[in-house]
């Protein structure tokens, strides 16, 4: 077998697995939007999480540095914080209304989690806003 030809057929192996490797980033990244579209809450209450997204956020890392509270919840929160904090999102910050949303989503999620493990008063000892942007907090959070 000439030496070329051994060279064009690693070449177009490398660009088949490549290909395959984008097609399966692509189709996981849609998977996941699929799964955020799911658990998204309702639309009044994705507004307000967008508006209550820095108490939202203050909370999460309150939430997370509770040694009450079990390890499998705190780590669920200290990995939706470090999701909030990367600049690489599902859908980039830069695009209006639905960069933002998949926080809020995420958010979302993560709170119905804890308050299925540590119930909603672990969210009541750790809110920093006011009492209606609770109120907004629990309906979020489905409690």
């Amino acid at each position: 077998m000439p030496s070329s030809w051994t060279s064009w057929a690693s070449w177009d192996l490398l660009w088949s697995v490549l290909l395959g490797a984008v097609v399966a980033a692509v189709v996981l990244w849609l998977l996941l939007l699929a799964a955020l579209w799911r658990g998204r809450p309702e639309a009044t209450s994705l507004r307000e999480a967008l508006r209550l997204l820095p108490d939202l956020l203050r909370m999460l890392r309150r939430l997370a540095a509770d040694g009450t509270l079990p390890r499998g919840v705190r780590v669920r929160l200290w990995l939706a914080v470090g999701y909030l904090a990367l600049p690489v999102d599902l859908v980039p910050d830069v695009v209006p209304v639905l960069g933002w949303a998949d926080d809020a989503v995420v958010v979302a999620l993560v709170l119905r989690s804890v308050v299925r493990a540590a119930g909603p008063d672990a969210l009541a000892r750790h809110w920093p806003g006011t009492p209606e942007g609770l109120a907004a907090v629990r309906r979020l959070a489905r409690v």
